[in-house]
């Protein structure tokens, strides 16, 4: 059984992240294995929790994944850690809209069967405090509030009226944070500054909150607060089993069981006899991943290779296929475009039919131009900055065949950008998008499959068996 607990708060900007984080970091001290997840589809936050930790920061999004797999790829994140700290998303029952709790922090928690601190920004608040803690922790009786940090405490007098407020509450302080600049992460158009962009900053920030967490806040009450969590009786989630299962036909949204209990012997499955190799886009520019897709491809028979397109000149040697995910191309489009080299390697990789796998920022790298500036030239388009955020959750469904999904397969994502590309869609789009409004957004042509819609791999793994099988059966597929 690992301990855990779920950090979450009544709204956005009440301090979730510093105070997970600093939780974090300020166990990893003390020489504990901390596994750290967030709730959601945020990608940003995690590499902050990977600082914090040194493992892997991931994601536990019900929405892209269903609710099934939370358990199993928390089993799965968490295997052989002491602890793990799962930051939540937005307000503690706020989740994907007009569907009710799906995806919300109140349902991953009682999905990990996890004990809830409520972090409350008590800046502006005296006894009232006790009122919005009463109102969280009565409102759905199977989320259990173990707890409360103050966040942003202004004097010791104004600590003094916000415990003596909640020592009516029944629900006990473990911590409480003064206001310190030091511990803050800058921000710009899509939240926090990834730890990648700021490296050595990062670290400076990330030791503040530890140091502000360690002197704050009761760790060792804490520690018994996760440790009361019960078992979890779910088999971990497994990228090997995941990608045999969806190999020999069968598509899993959660691990199965036979009728006795046990887990069902998987089928052998097409799995290519060569390793080819998928090349995947990281560095500054490309931050956005799950630590899924790699483990996924390589569980379907690939050798996985990260390469930075801000430094590096070439594909790596013997590329197959080629998978460009999240990031910021907007803040570095002048260096991308100066890397003329490795901009006529993609363009003539995508000539050749090899399946490249373009989300978001790998979308805008494929394009023609970013904001005037030569991108990579595949599609047809061009991107440019925009003042309208598109953010939200997306049911799509493939309207093209493509290295990533047939005609017809039905996924869950999620868009956040501040970008357009224009045309939205090519002649053969990629996904037809039901909600919030219906239309076509993205391209296919060839091997390439670019798109708005970012997706989770974990909860379609079929997507990575068929694209490794493309990247086996070489650029003529």
């Amino acid at each position: 059984m690992v301990a855990r607990l779920v950090i979450a708060a009544p709204s956005s900007g009440a301090g979730k992240t510093t105070v997970a984080t600093g939780l974090m970091a300020a166990f990893a001290g003390r020489g504990l294995a901390v596994s750290p997840h967030k709730v959601g589809p945020d990608y940003i936050d995690p590499g902050y929790h990977a600082l914090a930790t040194g493992r892997p920061g991931r994601n536990l999004d019900a929405y892209m994944c269903g609710t099934g797999l939370i358990a199993p790829l928390f089993e799965h994140g968490a295997r052989g850690c002491d602890l793990a700290v799962v930051e939540g998303v937005m307000g503690l029952y706020d989740g994907a809209a007009d569907q009710g709790e799906l995806a919300s922090t109140a349902q991953v928690a009682k999905l990990l069967k996890a004990p809830v601190v409520l972090v409350v920004d008590a800046s502006s608040q005296s006894r009232s405090v006790a009122a919005l803690v009463h109102g969280f922790a009565s409102w759905d009786p199977e989320v259990r509030i173990g707890g409360v940090i103050l966040n942003k405490v202004a004097t010791d007098r104004h600590e003094h009226l916000l415990r003596e407020a909640l020592g009516e509450s029944g629900v006990p302080v473990l911590g409480v944070l003064r206001r310190a600049p030091a511990v803050a992460t800058p921000s710009r158009h899509l939240g926090l500054v990834p730890v990648a962009e700021r490296q050595a900053q990062a670290v400076e920030a990330v030791a503040a909150q530890a140091e502000q967490v360690r002197q704050g806040c009761d760790l060792d009450a804490l520690m018994a607060l996760a440790r009361s969590a019960p078992p979890l009786h779910d088999e971990a989630w497994d990228p090997a089993f995941a990608g045999r299962l969806t190999a020999g036909g069968w598509v899993v949204p959660t691990l199965p069981q036979t009728s006795s209990g046990g887990t069902p012997t998987a089928p052998a499955g097409r799995m290519p006899t060569t390793r080819p190799v998928v090349a995947v886009a990281g560095g500054a520019a490309f931050t956005f991943s799950y630590a899924e897709h790699a483990e996924l491809l390589t569980a379907a028979g690939a050798d996985v290779v990260t390469f930075d397109p801000l430094r590096e000149e070439a594909l790596p040697e013997g590329t197959s296929g080629l998978v460009i995910g999240g990031g910021f191309p907007e803040m570095y489009g002048a260096e991308l475009s100066a890397n003329e080299p490795l901009r006529k390697a993609v363009a003539e990789l995508a000539a050749s039919g090899a399946p490249i796998a373009a989300e978001c920022a790998g979308l805008l790298y494929l394009a023609r131009s970013l904001d005037g500036t030569p991108m990579c030239g595949v599609l047809d388009a061009d991107a440019r900055m925009s003042e309208r955020l598109t953010l939200g959750y997306r049911d799509a469904v493939a309207v093209s065949d493509s290295s990533l999904a047939a005609t017809g397969t039905r996924m869950r994502g999620h868009e956040f950008h501040r970008t357009v590309i224009e045309p939205g869609a090519g002649p053969n789009a990629a996904w037809g998008l039901r909600q919030p409004e219906r239309r076509v957004e993205g391209f296919v042509q060839q091997g390439v499959h670019a798109s708005y819609v970012h997706t989770h791999w974990a909860g379609a793994p079929e997507a990575a068996v068929r694209f490794v099988e493309h990247c086996a059966k070489g650029p003529a597929a």
